[in-house]
């Protein structure tokens, strides 16, 4: 299989360098620019694969082994590929995590043979690289909102509603194309909220489900598949931006040899082929969700604590909507919460850390946030001051860190880097060896911190919004 394979490969090709390899995934380091269609990668006999991480298609499971539709897939084209091939002449089919912004410019930039990402064809695309032949047809991408939100009955009702899409994807172009439409009419465009770079649309579901965000268009499989397990999901198949999308790999152009072995597979194991229909079902387990951050009763909490964490970011010089998002995720902003261990209120502080913090009485809201925001700013001065981060990465690290113990986190840190990896960044890095190494408590502790942060962003950004709205126009000159 793929996962047991690197040790061998970093000993006979020069192009990659492996970390030690455990007995299920080894990440690839120092990837160079290699090209060529598939001779090219006979002679190398590796066919690398840039893949995103995601809850769908590729996720490492508690014990590093990867899983996932697209794993599913490119392992049974490894096999197949190999049939019948002597061990010494096998071409070994490597995954290589790559964030969604970065899969075309990377295969372009030889640093990946073939794209496997539930990429959609489009006109834009199709310039810059080749598809394959279709894993899937007719896909539509529709409207998914949460249940709470006002519903849909035609597609002009979307008019001037707030959607929360990643830009690295074709649900972008959809919009826009859609806008445009609706300009004709006369009506107001969507407003695109434009999600992180490494947010899947599962990631963007799982905040919908949450009512963290309100609407977002998605291909209709993944949004009926979600919706099984985020019972908050509404689905509107009637209101379809994209009605014949098609779904598949992608390779440098000029590659007729790949092609070649491609096409054919991609023919027999598309959406609705029994491998196919085996497989899509395997990963609706065990899914953690982030819990409602911006229903009224919590956007209640919210206004009430807002200006106790203004007022600590400010002194302590930290971001306070990452300290509400954090208070979310630990209390879900409630001072009367007890944990079995002792830790109270809001920040989850325990007595013994309360007192040589010595910020008063933290049963009380303001002292208990005090101390939480006061503990993060020591353990980020402390670890991560001098480290070469940006400010956000240094928060998630301290978050890591916090959860984890800082001790843990500059080891996956050190790991990280002897696998290639930015030891400085947390998602898509340092997050993926976390993942491998300690499980998943800390990475969706992290990531959920995250999505309630970029959650209260949006909300700030749109009270700013309508109290610019608000204003009067100034008077003409």
């Amino acid at each position: 299989m793929v996962r047991c394979l690197y040790l061998f490969i970093a000993l006979l090709f020069s192009a990659f360098s492996y970390a030690e390899p455990a007995k299920t995934l080894a990440l690839p380091t120092a990837i160079k620019s290699v090209y060529g269609d598939f001779d090219t990668m006979q002679q190398r006999r590796i066919i690398r694969v840039l893949i995103p991480y995601s809850k769908t298609f590729y996720f490492l499971d508690n014990q590093g082994t990867p899983r996932g539709l697209m794993v599913e897939l490119m392992q049974e084209f490894d096999k197949q590929l190999n049939n019948g091939v002597k061990p010494d002449k096998k071409i070994h089919v490597v995954l290589i995590p790559t964030s969604r912004d970065k899969l075309i410019p990377n295969l372009l930039a030889g640093k990946g043979d073939v794209i496997a990402a539930n990429l959609t064809i489009t006109p834009e695309r199709q310039q810059l690289v080749d598809f394959s032949t279709p894993l899937a047809t007719g896909v539509h991408e529709v409207v998914v909102a949460n249940k709470l939100q006002p519903p849909l009955t035609t597609v002009n009702d979307l008019a001037g509603k707030s959607v929360f899409i990643n830009p690295s994807t074709s649900y972008m172009q959809s919009v826009n194309a859609f806008n445009e439409q609706l300009k004709k009419q006369g009506l107001a465009p969507l407003r695109i909220n434009s999600a992180p770079g490494n947010f899947e649309p599962e990631d963007i579901l799982e905040m919908i489900n949450a009512n963290l965000a309100g609407y977002t268009v998605v291909d209709r499989y993944l949004a009926l598949l979600w919706q099984k397990i985020y019972p908050n999901l509404v689905v509107y198949d009637h209101i379809a931006l994209r009605e014949d999308g098609n779904i598949a790999l992608a390779w440098r152009k000029n590659s007729p040899l790949l092609r070649a072995k491609l096409d054919p597979f991609c023919a027999s194991h598309k959406l609705g082929s029994s491998f196919g229909n085996q497989q899509i079902y395997k990963y609706l387990r065990s899914v953690k969700w982030v819990k409602s951050a911006t229903s009224e009763k919590e956007l209640t909490k919210f206004a009430q604590v807002t200006a106790i964490f203004q007022k600590y970011g400010k002194q302590y010089s930290v971001d306070w909507l990452l300290m509400v998002a954090q208070g979310y995720q630990e209390s879900q902003l409630d001072q009367t919460k007890r944990s079995h261990s002792g830790a109270i209120g809001i920040m989850q502080i325990l007595p013994s850390t309360g007192k040589s913090l010595k910020v008063g009485d933290i049963t009380q809201a303001d002292p208990n946030i005090n101390a939480g925001v006061k503990y993060i700013r020591f353990m980020q001065e402390r670890y991560f001051a001098d480290q070469p981060m940006d400010d956000l990465n240094k928060m998630l690290f301290t978050f890591a860190a916090y959860n984890a113990g800082p001790a843990k986190v500059e080891s996956l840190r050190k790991q990280a880097k002897t696998m290639g990896l930015d030891p400085n960044r947390w998602f898509d890095n340092v997050e993926r060896v976390a993942q491998l190494k300690i499980g998943n408590e800390t990475v969706q502790y992290v990531s959920n911190i995250f999505k309630y942060y970029v959650a209260y962003t949006l909300i700030k950004q749109e009270q700013l919004e309508k109290e610019q709205a608000a204003k009067p126009a100034p008077p003409l000159i």
